[in-house]
Order: C-alpha cells, then structure tokens, then sequence
C-alpha cells in the first residue's frame, strides 16, 4: 500500500534536517567521550576518576540513544524511497499526518 496523500518531499526534507541534527550531536558527544578518557587516563584521584566514569557513562548512554535515534530516520528515509512511508508497520494502515508531523519517523500508529 503506497501513501499518495503525502508530501513526501516535505517529510524527506524533516528526516535530512534531523539526521543532520543527530550526526552533529553524535560528533559533540564523541568528542566530550574522548576527552573524558583522556582526562580518565591523567587522573590519578580515585574521586576524579570516579566522577569521570560516571560522566562518560551518561555520554555512553546520550550517544547509544542518539545512534538509535539515526537509525529510525534512516529506516525513515528509506521507507520513503521503497514507497512505503507512513504506512503502520504492524497493522498495514496509514499512520495521520499529525503524527508523521510530531514524529517524521514513525513506524506505527500511536496506539499501537
């Protein structure tokens, strides 16, 4: 089933600007983990290293999130090259335009 009430552009145009949002992210967040490995590998304080540790664990987790985040818009982006964006991946019916608004990549209806 192919959505031909969409403007596809429109949400192809949503999914770029937020990929490019997330790889901007991911590069900031790289880099702060980098640099607090760095700072782990100088730090001769048990406290410091402590508080490093905790640090780069909460970037660990912002960055695994982030990458996940990616991966949804690229999954997006290719549903709407194989012509099955906005479709409910579990119940095969159109998901509303408010919701691909909210949400550009979504992959199912709300309440499901």
């Amino acid at each position: 089933m192919k959505r031909n009430d969409l403007d596809l552009e429109h949400f192809k145009k949503l999914l770029e600007e937020e990929r490019e949002r997330l790889l901007r992210e991911i590069d900031a967040v790289s880099n702060d983990t980098q640099a607090l490995d760095v700072a782990a590998s100088e730090a001769e304080d048990r406290g410091d290293i402590s508080e490093i540790d905790a640090e780069n664990a909460i970037d660990q987790k912002l960055l695994d999130d982030l990458k996940a985040q990616l991966e949804e818009v690229n999954a997006a982006l290719k549903r709407i090259a194989e012509g099955t964006y906005g479709i409910c991946e579990k119940t095969g019916k159109p998901i509303p335009v408010e919701r691909l608004e909210a949400y550009p990549a979504a992959r199912t209806l709300a309440d499901v």
